[in-house]
């Protein structure tokens, strides 16, 4: 008898996450079927709600295909995120400061919990991070087979 995939479920999985739109569209963002199967614990939000719903009701077994617009996978960009940072800031946080554009730095944040972005730019004063996900503004094409479902 099958096991179901629940709001709560722990799955293993392969899983292939493909860009759907924007200018990298066709582009793949993440392939396990080539190595080791991933782990996902449903609800704990290592994956959008967006993606988290298409899984539930599948079955132990199953292997498909859905798509998932950017609003109800990681969000659209939101142009407040992108903000400058002083030289300074980033010199406390990071070890080493030869930066390159496209680099994720990782910032504390006041309350101790840890935050990236992407630097887009920066000068001898200050640099510009686009603190959004990734993945946001792009819509996905997830390829999935449920290995196991506990």
């Amino acid at each position: 008898m099958n096991a179901f995939v629940r709001p709560d479920s722990y799955l293993t999985l392969h899983y292939r996450i493909e860009l759907a739109s924007g200018p990298a569209a066709g582009s793949v963002f993440a392939d396990t079927f080539s190595g080791r199967p991933g782990t996902l614990q449903m609800g704990m939000g290592q994956w959008a709600p967006g993606l988290e719903e298409a899984l539930v009701g599948r079955a132990e077994g199953e292997r498909f295909t859905f798509e998932v617009s950017a609003a109800q996978a990681y969000g659209d960009r939101n142009p407040e995120l992108l903000q400058w940072v002083s030289r300074s800031m980033i010199d406390a946080e990071a070890a080493a400061n030869d930066f390159v554009p496209g680099e994720i730095i990782e910032f504390t944040a006041p309350n101790g919990g840890r935050y990236s972005g992407v630097l887009k730019e920066y000068d001898d004063e200050r640099a510009l991070f686009d603190f959004n996900h990734p993945l946001a503004g792009i819509d996905l094409r997830v390829e999935v087979s449920l290995l196991g479902v506990l």
